[in-house]
């Protein structure tokens, strides 16, 4: 993999600061698999039409989701295969059983003094 510049690290963080929100990465999973409406979003999530269309502003703007317009109205979809991937793979690596423990925050292994 090719190094990134600065700019480029900078853009790739702030998308996973978005991502980072669990609204906003409710509304992107739900859009995983087929396009929503900002109603559909908005409804299954439990979320606010305008909070909805707050976080949809957003993620369109990282290019995470794009609005298709059917007809009179408008759905929102993963913006390309690339953001589909990352989600897909990241949902399957925390979902998969694993065979080694995975420490907590709190109780996590403390190296050994000198």
């Amino acid at each position: 993999m090719r190094l990134l510049s600065p700019e480029q690290v900078a853009d790739v963080a702030e998308v996973f600061r978005l991502l980072g929100e669990p609204n906003r990465l409710r509304i992107v999973l739900a859009c995983l698999e087929a396009d929503r409406t900002v109603g559909e979003i908005g409804e299954g999530l439990g979320l606010s039409q305008s909070l909805t269309s707050h976080h949809l502003r957003l993620l369109r703007t990282a290019r995470i989701l794009r609005a298709i317009r059917h007809g009179r109205h408008v759905a929102y979809a993963i913006d390309d295969d690339h953001v589909r991937d990352v989600l897909r793979n990241m949902v399957a690596h925390l979902t998969e059983p694993h065979d080694h423990p995975h420490p907590s925050h709190d109780n996590a292994e403390e190296e050994p003094e000198p």
